[in-house]
């Protein structure tokens, strides 16, 4: 008797908590709370409107063609906000490179789901240009990218927080010397110009949703 009633105490725990995560997130997987939404438009024809000072919400990019042909990258510069706020500062990457301000990472994390007709697919690295003091040749970019491929169905929200706001360095790269770790963080002083490389192959939308903690 005593056994069956720890059972069943075991099973309403488990329904519980089970009851918990179900409401802590939406239906799409994101998690419920205020956030700030980023849409990253792939479209195929160079955009010519003057888009900077812009504050929407949306970054359009080069469609690109879907695999095997070669991606088109976007560079999309990151800009340190000092007030928390997350800002679209040129939302025209389609003539190589558009401007997004966002707090340093600490207070937020970030979600991401692709949308649009299936099969297009990006891949996404953090990335900086130098070792502050130093110029170096190429870019610094982590290890780590997110690849979000529009598949058919529901598509559902992930978690890609340490891959949009760090940067895993190899072991051996002068910059992991030069910050003495191996992942660094978006804005970190050893670095300098952070950016996100985005490499697209046919992704019509990527969503781009930044969390605020709760306190």
């Amino acid at each position: 008797m005593q056994s069956a009633r720890l059972q069943l105490l075991a099973a309403l725990v488990l329904l519980s908590s089970l009851a918990e995560v179900s409401l802590a997130q939406t239906g799409n997987g994101a998690p419920n709370g205020p956030h700030y939404n980023l849409n990253i438009i792939g479209v195929p024809k160079t955009k010519t409107a003057e888009m900077t000072g812009n504050s929407g919400h949306r970054i359009f990019v080069s469609l690109g063609k879907p695999k095997p042909e070669p991606a088109v990258r976007t560079r999309i510069s990151l800009s340190q906000s000092t007030d928390g706020t997350f800002q679209v500062l040129d939302a025209n990457g389609t003539d190589g490179g558009a401007i997004f301000q966002l707090p340093a990472p600490g207070t937020y994390s970030v979600w991401v789901r692709g949308l649009g007709k299936p099969h297009g697919e990006t891949e996404m690295t953090t990335c900086a240009d130098d070792i502050a003091g130093e110029l170096v040749e190429g870019e610094i970019c982590s290890t780590q990218s997110v690849v979000e491929i529009r598949e058919r169905g529901r598509r559902r929200f992930r978690d890609v927080t340490e891959e949009l706001t760090t940067i895993e360095l190899d072991p051996e790269s002068d910059a992991a010397q030069a910050c003495g770790d191996t992942r660094v963080s978006l804005f970190a002083e050893c670095l300098q110009g952070y950016f996100w490389a985005y490499d697209n192959n046919g992704l019509r939308l990527l969503q781009v949703r930044f969390y605020y903690q709760q306190q």
